[in-house]
């Protein structure tokens, strides 16, 4: 940096500093951190330091920043500002996430392009120039928000180093058994045509049909029904699941019944039969028969449209008595407990369905129609027959896709598994080894790791990382070997993972290019590539274990709550599976951002907020101090009207700041600073009380509760200073001679006070705190470079009172019962200013304590009034006050004397040219 660092900055040197047009004076800023290279300066500093690593979550590179990114970038940026102040070694690496569904999908639609007439390496290419495009306009707008980092050496997901990390993460799985491929039903999305990971599932509340269908039993495994017509009443919302129904789930220990109703009979369970009849409007006239459900296992029924197949009935513990009739119509083609059921019962695992959300041409009645059409079909079909015992419609929470909004399916398909289950337990445990804030958090991904299913980590999609499996051509072996699996990796890591579709099986594997099982070198690709989460999920060794400046594990990862299903659990799992722990020792998470009335953002209510225009509006300070001023561990909140409340708060600061400034203008603090010992007893009161206000913003920024700082600084500023000591003291700062102890002492209190609470903000608003720190290096050059070069500050305990503070209290106690009298004596007009008041304190047991603990001088500093008299009769004045909330009785009078011109005080005597004696003094001192 320049010597002349005022010219770089453009800072006037004048006694009123900080002039309005924040927006604009943080682009200053920014070009004044950049000039400098404060990322690498603050890396020098603290080189060799105790590391605090927190670890970024790389944000999706698909468009603009939204609020919830915003407010998770900052909330990242004030941590590691704090741990570098504070000594540690924190440097901040941001990274991207660029692969996946969503950027294919954008940049096919974009650009007009079929995926199936497009070859992978050109769409490969211009999947990744859109993810690079986004990347750049990202990284300015978190640049904008005043985030320090590494901006210039991101982490990527797309660069080959990483991917070959990944593929080498991949291996390790294998090595451990971790990894298979198999059929079962995941979450597929018709829309996307891609299987789907639980962490890329939302939840939403739909309409879905309700309807109770009648199955009829085989006689001969019920002979206590002597041939009559009976049926077992099963219940679904998912109609287009019918073609795949091979069996009934029953649990083994309700009772059920056999009701008849006419001349027909009805299976279900005995606590679900008032449920039953109101829903379908059959009535049962009699309990014919009472059976156990474990007693109906292996027996049959009949599937309602196909009569050629028989439906077993089996046991589940899943099923309940909330909703239905007892009797689940179970499909393992379409369901996780559908299909664990089918496997322990030996059945097939019979999907119907493609990849379009369509039946498939050979499935019979509804072959070559959507589900929405098959269902219709089917429903007249079971109506036909007198089969649909009931219907209506119900609401119900229903997985849809993360991406495109829609609603899912559950389908079996041949996929790629991580086998959480084979370390679940250990998983388990490295949760508990970590430390959750808020500590609600460990329970929820405990939880979700307790009853989640294996990991589905393949997706049929181009732009990823391949999954690189082989299948031999002749013998038609699967091959996933882990040498074979690090073979690739170093062609990976040579030319990017584009190799895989450039390369054929020979040139990707050299000399282990054949078959294990038959060795034929007749080999083709896996066409398969890897789920985005994964990509994401090995990022701690990607990046931690390969940077010189980081270290695995992390310190801290932090994200939204959503993350305990997402990013927090995929980087616990791989990390578990190749590592044996979890990569983080902390890990925070937030609340989501809802509109001032506490409902989700939506562009159809209108609510969404830009941080783009806030920024413009009011500058990105505001929207670090709303960051900093809620309460993270809930939903947050924001409006224009919380945003203009948020202004509001940061004038108060920054005119707090703005004042004290104009008031250091001729303070050498080298030269004119006093002794703390020699300080005047209200300076030495402040700073005690500044004390105490580092002790709690330290402590607030040491747990992670950023509101605790931001209030507590805030309250200083409009309390303890605007309210009172800046008011009282501004008869010393302008009416005293300018190098008097008594201004003196007040400006040696006012530039600790600045430094500290400059250094205590700086976290938070980080531009503001930048400015302030450079007009005060005009008065000290020898302070730091930046303010986030300077270290945090440091409780003085020689600077805390509490008898100091006790005593002030007492003191603003009766403060505050004489201020309460001069504003009768201002609404009465009685005075205008408090200065043309003389105060009149009756004498009682409290007040002549009080009397002695200051002289007279200091007692009309701290009323800011002419004249004070302490009588043990209240004279007759215009406004007698009888203080409710003190019991002290005061009576207020115009003061007499003149008024002078120079202090405003008014006197019983006036030198020639009017002014006061004490004036009179201090300007005789100054010729």
């Amino acid at each position: 940096m320049p010597d002349d660092y005022k010219d770089t900055l453009n800072l006037p040197k004048t006694s009123f500093p900080m002039k309005a047009n924040l927006a604009k004076r943080e682009l200053d800023m920014l070009k004044f951190w950049e000039d400098i290279d404060i990322y690498e300066k603050l890396m020098e500093k603290r080189r060799g330091a105790e590391p605090f690593i927190l670890h970024d979550g790389p944000p999706y590179a698909n468009g603009n920043i939204h609020i919830g990114t915003a407010f998770n970038k900052i909330l990242k940026d004030m941590i590691p500002k704090y741990k570098w102040m504070r000594g540690y070694f924190s440097p901040y690496v941001p990274g991207w996430d660029t692969h996946g569904l969503p950027i294919e999908l954008r940049t096919l639609k974009d650009e007009g392009l079929d995926k199936d007439s497009l070859h992978p390496i050109e769409l490969r290419k211009k999947c990744m120039q859109y993810a690079e495009r986004y990347i750049d306009v990202q990284r300015d707008e978190f640049k904008r928000l005043g985030v320090i980092g590494d901006w210039e050496n991101p982490y990527i997901t797309f660069k080959s180093e990483y991917e070959a990390i990944e593929l080498e993460a991949f291996a390790e799985m294998v090595d451990h058994g971790y990894v298979y491929r198999g059929q079962k039903p995941i979450y597929w999305c018709t829309d996307c045509q891609t299987a789907l990971a639980a962490a890329e599932i939302e939840y939403e509340d739909i309409y879905s049909p309700s309807i109770y269908v009648a199955y009829s039993l085989k006689a001969s495994d019920f002979s206590f029904l002597k041939g009559r017509e009976a049926y077992a009443i099963i219940w679904t919302t998912t109609p287009w699941t019918l073609p795949a129904s091979l069996a009934i789930a029953v649990h083994p220990d309700f009772d059920y019944v056999f009701a008849s109703s006419g001349d027909k009979i009805f299976l279900l369970a005995k606590g679900l039969i008032e449920k039953v009849q109101h829903q379908t409007g059959i009535h049962f006239d009699s309990i014919l028969h009472e059976i156990k459900g474990k007693e109906l296992e292996g027996r049959k029924a009949i599937h309602p449209f196909y009569d050629d197949r028989e439906i077993l009935f089996v046991l589940g513990e899943y099923v309940s008595l909330d909703e239905g009739s007892g009797c689940v119509h179970t499909a393992p083609g379409h369901g996780v407990e559908d299909f664990e059921t089918g496997v322990k019962y030996g059945l097939e695992i019979y999907n119907p369905v493609d990849d379009r959300g369509y039946f498939t041409p050979e499935t019979p009645l509804v072959g070559g129609l959507s589900l929405d059409d098959g269902s219709k079909k089917l429903m007249g079909v079971l109506r036909e027959r007198g089969r649909l015992l009931g219907e209506g419609k119900i609401m119900h929470s229903y997985p849809h896709c993360w991406r495109c909004k829609k609603p899912v399916i559950f389908r079996a398909t041949n996929q790629w598994f991580i086998a959480v289950s084979k370390f679940r337990d250990d998983s388990l445990k490295a949760i508990s080894s970590v430390q959750w804030i808020p500590s609600w958090g460990q329970d929820r991904i405990a939880n979700m790791v307790r009853d989640r299913s294996d990991w589905c980590i393949s997706r049929q999609r181009i732009w990823g990382v391949p999954i690189p499996a082989f299948y031999c051509n002749d013998c038609g072996e699967l091959i996933l070997t882990s040498d074979r699996i690090r073979r690739v990796s170093e062609k990976v890591r040579q030319g990017g993972s584009d190799c895989w579709w450039q390369l054929e099986p020979a040139e990707l594997l050299d000399n282990l290019a054949f078959c294990p099982k038959c060795k034929s070198k007749s080999l083709r690709k896996e066409t398969d590539i890897f789920d985005v989460w994964f990509d994401s999920g090995t990022s701690h060794m990607a990046v931690l274990t390969t940077r010189p400046e980081l270290k695995w594990p992390a310190t801290m990862y932090l994200e939204g709550s959503d993350q305990h299903r997402g990013w927090f659990q995929t980087s616990l799992l791989t990390s578990v599976a190749t590592r044996g722990r979890a990569p983080f020792e902390m890990v925070l998470t937030h609340g989501f951002i809802v509109d001032g009335e506490g409902r989700k953002m939506s562009k159809s209510l209108g609510n969404v907020v830009q941080p783009q225009e806030v920024i413009g509006k009011y500058g990105a300070d505001i929207l670090r101090l709303w960051v900093a001023s809620t309460d993270y561990r809930n939903d947050i909140r924001i409006s224009e009207t919380i945003l203009r409340n948020l202004v509001e708060s940061y004038r108060r600061i920054r005119n707090t700041l703005r004042y004290i400034l104009g008031n250091l203008s001729d303070f050498d603090p080298h030269k004119d600073s006093v002794p703390f010992e020699e300080m005047e007893e209200m300076d030495l009161w402040i700073l005690s009380k500044l004390q105490g206000v580092i002790s709690k913003v330290t402590k607030g920024f040491e747990n992670f509760e950023f509101h605790v700082p931001t209030f507590t600084i805030h309250q200083l500023c409009v309390n303890e200073l605007s309210a009172f000591y800046l008011d009282v003291n501004k008869d010393r700062l302008y009416v005293e001679a300018s190098d008097s102890k008594l201004r003196r002492s007040c400006q040696t209190a006012l530039w600790n006070i600045i430094k500290e609470l400059t250094l205590m903000l700086s976290p938070i608003l980080s531009f503001t705190s930048e400015e302030v720190w450079q007009y005060l290096r005009q008065i000290d050059n020898s302070l730091s470079e930046s303010v986030f070069l300077e270290d945090w500050p440091v409780l003085d305990s020689n600077l805390y009172h509490e008898s100091l503070e006790e005593k002030w209290d007492r003191i603003l106690w009766l403060r505050g019962a004489v201020s309460r009298g001069l504003e009768i004596a201002r609404n009465q007009d009685l005075i205008g200013q408090s200065l043309e008041a003389c105060v009149n304190i009756k004498l009682d047991d409290e007040t002549r304590n009080l009397k002695d603990l200051l002289s007279s001088y200091w007692w009309k500093e701290v009323f800011i009034v002419s004249d004070v008299q302490w009588v043990e009769d209240l004279p007759e004045a215009p406004v007698m006050h009888d203080d409710d909330e003190t019991g002290v009785k005061v009576a207020i009078a115009r003061a007499k004397g003149e008024k002078c011109p120079r202090c405003w005080m008014y006197a019983p005597e006036v030198s020639e040219i009017g002014l006061c004696n004490r004036c009179n003094q201090v300007l005789q001192q100054s010729r």
